[in-house]
């Protein structure tokens, strides 16, 4: 499916700046090579190389893809040249770029690319890539690298999105040299084939990225071929949102990400802004349907009807990210179906109906309802201070406020960022619910939110717990189907039997948002989950 992708691309500055800086770059003519880019980021990851998006991030300066994605969904040339796809959908035949190497002198050809896919497949867990084990290791047959300059992929069985997953940060080819390194060094330094290699990392503060001056591997959305323009970029940890601003205000920054919400219209008019809406699936809350009181469908709806979450993004927000009511799939997502957005309004009186009619009819002095001597409680179990931002956390807040008026008692349980990656107090009776978002590029997240339990190993990326026969089948169809049209339709039933059955409740989508000073020029954000991409930037003088 190519169908466009909606994005957010805007650059503020005042009309007379635009035209100064129009005629700068017309005098310039060529983009002006050298100076470094002091980049202020909010979140840091545990290790440069791992299945987090904010790694990702980082990632896409040092590592190359097989292929892209372009914002309109088309996939393009990288690694590979050009590929063969057979009849039966079964063997992808790709062809090489010749003459490119990582940044340790390691050659990059298939072998290298076919040493990666042996690694991320592995079943030793320090060797297993966990992201790409769960898009493709069902349908891996073989690999095999029949010259240098030629990889085969077999297929066990039909898998529309793999080309798309595979233009996915999580896929980015590492040297198999370094590799053979250890978890350690590869955490700590990670080398690709990519614009920029990690010389630094101190962490809690910066990472150094140096400049490839060898670089020849650039993907066919690049805005230029060869080396980077600039000689590095210095990628700081500013998790105070005041701080991370401010460094851009005193210069001390060349762009920030997360502009802060209290911010917004002023840094639309003093910067170059731009934003991504990321597919996959937004911050959404996941209601536990494995346990009391979201097992019943009508106290899940009711809790969705309890608060005007629309105003609640907006005021928390200061319109800076875009309310997100379709909580099965972000906005952006090409099979995104959005009259969903508007389900379940701001509607107090039916959450009331709801409850009543479920027994959550009685309450205690408080208000808070009650069933059988048991309060109508919610345990919303988010990771504090990390993997939602502090406006990201008002929207709970406000939402707590109001769920209360209804009769919810919502406690709010933030816990550690290393305690929730290691799922530490997140079991199926530790929750009520929990907010998350996985950044994909469009619907084939699904396989991986909605998976079922299986051989009893239970797929803790659900955390709602919902996992209908009918929903699996809808898509494991979908994601053997090649025609377009019949695989939209699928896409979407899986989306409207997720919402009607309130499973998860559609907050915001997760936004890629960087502020830049207006002389850095071509910052860009790619496709499709929406990384930052220095290799194209350059200082105007």
């Amino acid at each position: 499916m190519t169908r466009p992708v909606r994005r957010l691309a805007v650059r503020s500055i005042p009309a007379a700046m635009a035209l100064a800086l129009a005629a700068s770059a017309a005098a310039a003519g060529e983009p002006r090579q050298g100076g470094i880019i002091r980049y202020g980021h909010y979140q840091e990851p545990p290790c440069l190389y791992t299945g987090w998006v904010q790694a990702g991030y980082i990632q896409r300066q040092y590592a190359d893809n097989l292929v892209a994605r372009d914002h309109d969904g088309n996939i393009v040339p990288w690694l590979a040249t050009s590929w063969t796809v057979s009849n039966d959908n079964l063997t992808y035949t790709f062809r090489i770029k010749p003459d490119v190497k990582f940044t340790d002198g390691t050659v990059l050809d298939a072998n290298a690319i076919l040493y990666n896919f042996n690694r991320w497949l592995s079943d030793d867990p320090a060797k297993a890539n966990r992201n790409a084990k769960l898009y493709v290791a069902e349908y891996i047959r073989q690999i095999s690298a029949p010259d240098p300059l030629t990889l085969k992929i077999e297929l066990s069985k039909p898998y529309q999105p793999l080309l798309t997953v595979l233009a996915t940060y999580f896929f980015g080819i590492l040297s198999p040299t370094a590799l053979e390194k250890g978890q350690e060094a590869i955490c700590e330094k990670p080398i690709g084939s990519g614009p920029f290699y990690v010389d630094e990392w101190k962490r809690g503060q910066y990472v150094v990225l140096k400049r490839n001056p060898d670089y020849n591997s650039a993907p066919a959305t690049a805005k230029h071929q060869g080396p980077a323009h600039v000689d590095g970029i210095v990628w700081k940890f500013l998790k105070d949102n005041t701080l991370r601003y401010g460094s851009l205000q005193s210069g001390e920054s060349d762009a920030i990400y997360d502009v802060p919400a209290v911010y917004w219209a002023e840094a639309q008019k003093n910067y170059t802004i731009i934003q991504d809406i990321t597919g996959g699936t937004p911050t959404r809350l996941q209601l536990n349907t494995a346990r009391p009181p979201f097992d019943d469908v009508r106290v899940r709806q009711a809790f969705a009807h309890v608060s005007d979450r629309r105003k609640a993004v907006e005021v928390a927000t200061h319109g800076s990210i875009p309310y997100n009511g379709n909580g099965s799939l972000s906005q952006s997502s090409p099979e995104h179906v959005g009259a969903l957005h508007d389900s379940y309004p701001y509607d107090p009186a039916a959450a009331n109906r709801l409850l009543d009619e479920a027994g959550w009819s009685a309450r205690d002095r408080n208000g808070v309802r009650q069933k059988d001597g048991k309060p109508l409680t919610v345990r919303l179990l988010y990771a504090g201070g990390s993997l939602l931002s502090a406006d990201a956390t008002l929207v709970l807040q406000i939402l707590q406020d109001q769920a209360r008026d209804v009769g919810f008692e919502v406690v709010l349980k933030p816990i550690p960022q290393a305690d929730w990656f290691a799922g530490k107090g997140r079991t199926v009776d530790d929750y009520e619910a929990q907010p998350a978002y996985w950044v994909a590029s469009s619907a084939e997240i699904l396989k991986i939110s909605w998976r079922p339990d299986e051989g009893g190993v239970i797929n803790a990326n659900n955390a709602s717990r919902f996992q209908p026969p009918e929903l699996w089948k809808l898509i494991e169809t979908a994601d053997r189907t090649f025609d377009d049209a019949e695989r939209l339709k699928l896409y979407q039933d899986a989306q409207r039997l997720i919402v009607n059955n309130a499973a998860v409740i559609g907050l915001f989508p997760l936004t890629f948002t960087i502020a830049a000073q207006p002389k850095l020029r071509d910052v860009w954000i790619s496709s499709p989950v929406s990384e930052p991409v220095f290799h194209d930037a350059w200082f105007e003088e």
